[in-house]
């Protein structure tokens, strides 16, 4: 069996087996081990939580009706088409009445460059009266009207129209989590203050486009979301201390 970095309490066969079926081959390209791996960092939080999923702390400034019921790292949030890619989110968490997907992000937003593409199927009416929003960003995305240099915006969009379709699948409420680390370096070199901050602008920028659609949208960094663990049961706190000193996020 290929052997994992996971944090205690995390199943390391469970996550092997998440990663399997998402595709990718995170684990046998070696990315998965590499210190610098994105998914690790959302693997082991959620992964962590898969077991325990009442111990979900909610996502500040976010009224989803916790406790979550489920909680599943890595979840395809298959559009209203057959064939064709279907997007993959890093986490999924469910309560009574809402579907969470969540869209992890830690070096991307400063070493990725963003392209935009939206196959023809896009362009079906699909989307519902409720996502034009989304519609018309994507729109404005593929006419350069809107540009996004951190973001990726063109994937929060296709997660959306996912999470729309699964939503109704399952009679709960969508909503898109952008999650984010703020590393302070890349591979050795220094992530300056101003692009952090343009990160948060574009972030910012994103929620305005969509606000009022079917799929809300909220963000919130990691350090901001485990600051409020505090008050959580001590093996969530120490959860909480173990991401941060092996991922800095």
């Amino acid at each position: 069996m290929t052997r994992l970095k996971v944090l205690p309490g995390v199943s390391e066969i469970y996550v092997l087996e998440r990663l399997g079926k998402a595709g990718g081959n995170e684990v046998g390209s070696g990315k998965f081990a590499n210190q610098d791996s994105s998914g690790a960092l959302a693997a082991n939080c959620f992964g962590w939580f898969a077991a325990r999923p009442r111990l979900l702390p909610p996502f500040p400034h976010l009224r989803a009706g916790f406790p979550a019921t489920q909680v599943e790292v890595e979840y395809q949030a298959r559009f209203p088409w057959a064939g064709g890619r279907h997007p993959w989110l890093d986490a999924v968490a469910m309560t009574k009445n809402h579907l969470l997907g969540i869209e992890s992000k830690r070096f991307e937003p400063f070493r990725d460059v963003k392209a935009v593409h939206f196959s023809e199927a896009f362009s079906r009416d699909v989307w519902g009266r409720e996502m034009g929003a989304y519609h018309q960003l994507r729109i404005d995305l593929m006419s350069g009207a809107q540009r996004f240099k951190f973001l990726d915006a063109a994937q929060l969009v296709k997660h959306a129209l996912g999470l729309r379709t699964q939503g109704i699948r399952r009679s709960k409420i969508p909503v898109l989590i952008y999650l984010y680390a703020e590393p302070r370096a890349l591979r050795r070199a220094s992530i300056p203050q101003d692009s952090l901050n343009e990160h948060r602008n574009e972030i910012a920028r994103f929620a305005r486009r969509v606000k009022g659609d079917e799929v809300r949208f909220h963000s919130v960094s990691y350090r901001e979301w485990i600051s409020t663990w505090s008050s959580r049961e001590r093996t969530v706190v120490r959860h909480g201390q173990a991401l941060i000193a092996a991922f800095s996020p």
